[in-house]
């Protein structure tokens, strides 16, 4: 059985760019955050889930 799943990007909290992209299942219900170097604000910083 095949999992269906989507891209989305990850976006910084500080400065706003999109640095990182992932997928995620379908029909998941949690938005995704995970903490990740941020090369403009250059330092580790939480990424969250936007949509493409």
């Amino acid at each position: 059985m095949k999992i269906k799943e989507r891209y989305v990007f990850l976006e910084c909290t500080e400065c706003k760019n999109r640095n990182y992209t992932t997928h995620k299942r379908l029909k998941a219900a949690y938005k995704l955050e995970k903490s990740k170097y941020c090369r403009f604000c250059r330092k580790h910083v939480p990424h969250k889930e936007k949509k493409l």
